[in-house]
């Protein structure tokens, strides 16, 4: 490590001593060590870093790989066990896994667990470790007569079980969205005789749709706190599947998880893509499973009493019709960019843990008018970055100050835009009863 390297490395630690609780910071020179193999330090600060998030995923993938490193196997391996308990990153998790395997010469377990990384995400695969496994798994086998398995293996539903903390209060404005919730799920529960009376059942969907990154999903798990209901989040790759059947498989063992877990928030975040319109498909497989889903949706065979369905999606113009039934996602609510307000807050949330000197947030969020809240973060994180190597420049830890937010403002595009440019053309040209007036209304464009 030359001197100006030292250096920088020493601006970066004098930052964090100046911030300990900077997980993001920590994360980053941690793999500095990582790359100079200083593997011991790298832990350090790794095991510091969890003790301000102990439920970050990603250090604990990072802390596995250190102690991998290090050869301290057993310290892996228990941490790699708790993240299969997870649903992050599985394709990173099960490549780890796969190489402490074959480290502990379990060959065979190691192909099982190398195969089903590369099964999902091909980008995993690694033809090192591939001609490794394979030699010792299965001894004079050229890597070229290495198969694909022709069965899928049944690793069933990683969805995880949360009880969120948060509410409402907790989530900046979206007021209408709120009450929408709240007439449609939180009610029924928090007054369930009275609903009973009248023969409504507790339960039912609603579909958020607007542009990406507005806290479609954070709303979704406030609304599990608000009733201290359990909460499942379902990504289209917990579901989809290359194995015929295996989606539709999965998809009800996602249902059936929640449904023992009554009450239950069941969320389906990017839901267009299992849902998608059956008139532009031509392969029958994606159109069985939007029949399984509509099936667990209406709750025929089995009952969805208590259980809250909440899906999110950008492109609702992109699903099946049939999914807006009575019974199903009965109620579509447009989730708009945040208010000033809002923007306020969440600039206020991103910048508690940094160094700051006379920040004015209020004027910040006047300027960002048309940034979603997934922009914002996208703003601090520019401003940072210039401060970080403004600060390796000096030697010391500079604090963020308005005139950084400012000039990261300028440089971030709104991502709002592009989606208001798509959704404008089907609310003016492709709008079914009335179904996207909402977004004319926020656009202000009479009909």
């Amino acid at each position: 490590m030359n001197p100006s390297e030292e250096a920088a490395l020493q601006g970066l630690l004098e930052a964090l001593r100046f911030s300990p609780d900077n997980v993001p910071l920590r994360k980053h020179i941690a793999s500095i060590y990582t790359s100079l193999n200083r593997l011991e330090e790298a832990e350090a600060q790794l095991l510091l870093g969890l003790q301000h998030a102990p439920q970050d995923n990603s250090l604990k993938l990072l802390l596995a790989e250190a102690y991998f490193k290090r050869g301290k196997y057993s310290a892996a391996f228990v941490v790699v066990e708790e993240l299969h308990t997870t649903d992050y990153n599985p394709a990173e998790v099960n490549l780890l896994h796969a190489r402490l395997l074959l480290a502990t010469q379990e060959p065979t377990e190691a192909l099982e667990r190398y195969m089903l990384a590369t099964q999902q995400d091909p980008t995993a695969q690694d033809a090192e470790l591939e001609k490794e496994i394979t030699e010792q798994a299965h001894p004079g086998l050229s890597e070229f007569d290495f198969k694909v398995p022709t069965q899928a293996p049944d690793q069933g539903i990683n969805s995880h079980i949360e009880k969120p903390t948060i509410k409402f209060q907790d989530v900046g404005g979206m007021e209408k969205v709120k009450e929408e919730i709240e007439m449609k799920i939180i009610h029924p529960l928090k007054h369930a005789d009275l609903y009973k009376a009248y023969g409504k059942k507790i339960g039912g969907g609603i579909l958020m749709y607007g542009p990406p990154g507005c806290g479609k999903t954070l709303l979704a798990r406030a609304t599990a706190g608000e009733v201290n209901a359990s909460f499942i989040s379902v990504g289209i790759n917990d579901i989809l599947d290359m194995w015929i059947g295996n989606s539709e498989k999965n998809l009800h063992q996602v249902f059936e998880l929640a449904r023992s877990q009554a009450p239950c928030v069941l969320f389906f975040d990017e839901v267009d893509a299992l849902g998608a319109s059956r008139t532009d498909m031509r392969k029958s497989g994606g159109r069985h499973l939007i029949n399984q889903f509509l099936s667990e949706l209406d709750g025929v065979e089995y009952s969805n009493e208590g259980v809250l369905i909440l899906a999110a999606t950008n492109t609702p113009w992109n699903m099946d019709s049939a999914f807006r039934r009575p019974g199903r996602f009965d109620r579509i609510v447009f989730v708009t960019p945040p208010d000033q307000k809002a923007r306020q807050a969440i600039l206020d949330v991103l910048l508690q843990d940094k160094p700051t000197h006379k920040i004015n947030t209020e004027a910040l969020a006047k300027k960002a008018k048309e940034f979603s809240g997934a922009d914002l973060k996208a703003v601090v994180d520019v401003a940072v970055e210039m401060k970080l190597r403004e600060s390796m420049k000096k030697g010391v830890a500079l604090p963020i100050e308005q005139n950084d937010l400012t000039k990261a403002l300028d440089q971030v595009r709104p991502s709002t835009k592009e989606w208001f440019s798509t959704a404008r053309n089907y609310a003016l040209y492709s709008n079914e009863n009335g179904l996207y007036d909402e977004i004319l209304e926020y656009l202000g464009i009479k009909k």
